[in-house]
């Protein structure tokens, strides 16, 4: 199952890079990411490894293992999942007027033997309205931080 979400965001790329890779820092948007912990030795490039406790309703559920696996900056990452859910998340940067396209594809399905592809199926569209949803928490992170950003 593939779903993929776009966005722009009133930032310039290298500033959406930047927001995106601080990793500890994406459970503030990515609300159904309860704690990113950085479980490597490096924190940028191919091999960035990451436990991301994920919650289902509002409730930790599981802690997904990722990986990068592609690292082209500020342009583009691959992150492979390693969990519950199985395949690659890609985010996408491209300039886009005054600001910054912000494109997010995630071809995965489920680590349930025998109905997996199907119970993807099915969640896929809960995937997508997850993942408009943190966008626009992410869209909306960056504008609040105003011209100070460098807070965040």
């Amino acid at each position: 199952m593939t779903v993929e979400r776009s966005i722009d965001v009133p930032c310039r790329i290298e500033e959406a890079w930047t927001v995106l890779t601080r990793w500890e820092r994406q459970a503030d948007w990515m609300l159904d990411a309860d704690q990113v912990i950085v479980r490597s030795a490096v924190r940028e490039g191919v091999g960035v490894r990451l436990d991301v406790r994920t919650r289902l309703f509002q409730v930790p559920a599981f802690v997904e293992p990722m990986e990068v696996i592609a690292w082209d900056p500020p342009r583009s990452l691959t992150i492979v999942h390693g969990g519950p859910v199985r395949g690659r998340g890609v985010w996408s940067l491209a300039p886009a007027g005054a600001g910054t396209r912000f494109t997010w594809t995630e071809d995965v399905t489920l680590a349930v033997p025998v109905i997996g592809a199907i119970a993807a199926a099915i969640y896929a569209p809960v995937m997508g309205v997850l993942m408009a949803r943190a966008q626009r928490h992410l869209r909306a992170l960056i504008i609040a931080s105003g011209p100070a950003r460098d807070a965040l």
